[in-house]
């Protein structure tokens, strides 16, 4: 008889962010023997101190800055996968952020969709923790990806993500990918069933999260 696993969550620290739990049927990928089903899409310090994801995809909008990873894998108490950029950061500067991400203890990086496949073979021989890149559309060359050295697919395809993932999946049937599924439970299914096999989400803005909480002390004033 299987046992439901004991659960200890303290006083002070029982609100954290929890992700979906469909997301537990996904197959998981294993990196360096941790089991990752879940990666939080997030560089808020905070939150990445209160939360029950496997992961985080620390990736952002801006140049790549070592300082950000570092602060981020230093809060971090489960792997980070960095962002280490791939198009207007290209080139010898993304081989050298994405060495430090290396020894900064970062469990993978990850390239944006521009990134030429010859980056992808120049950080294959330098790096010893897998290279993700990001695709976004059908009509990527997946094929080329994968000849390139690519490990893991980071797949953000908004309502067309689960098409992207089963395209990929005739491609090659055992290629790790880690996909966004939303927040509605029956689009995380969709897509683990498509062949993701982790989900990346995106938690409560920290601005959603005091919203609800002042809401709650106003009714009891």
């Amino acid at each position: 008889m299987q046992r439901k696993a004991p659960e200890f969550s303290g006083i002070l620290r029982k609100s954290v962010i929890k992700v979906p739990e469909v997301i537990s049927q996904a197959s998981g990928i294993i990196i360096l023997g941790k089991k990752i089903k879940s990666t939080l899409f997030t560089t808020d310090v905070a939150i990445i101190r209160n939360h029950n994801a496997d992961s985080i995809l620390a990736v952002y909008p801006f140049t790549p800055q070592p300082i950000i990873s570092q602060a981020v894998i230093a809060t971090a108490d489960v792997p980070v996968f960095c962002g280490v950029g791939g198009g207007l950061t290209s080139g010898d500067r993304a081989v050298e952020i994405a060495i430090h991400a290396e020894h900064q203890g970062a469990i993978g990086v990850v390239l944006n969709k521009p990134t030429p496949n010859r980056l992808i073979e120049e950080l294959k021989s330098k790096l010893d923790i897998p290279i993700m890149i990001t695709v976004v559309s059908e009509n990527d060359d997946f094929q080329g990806r994968i000849s390139a050295g690519v490990d893991i697919f980071n797949v953000s395809g908004a309502q067309k993500t689960a098409n992207i993932v089963r395209k990929i999946r005739e491609i090659n049937p055992d290629i790790p990918i880690i996909a966004t599924g939303g927040r509605d439970e029956k689009n995380i299914m969709d897509v683990i069933e498509a062949g993701a096999n982790a989900i990346s989400w995106t938690p409560p803005a920290t601005s959603e999260l005091f919203r609800t909480i002042m809401e709650r002390y106003r009714e009891e004033m």
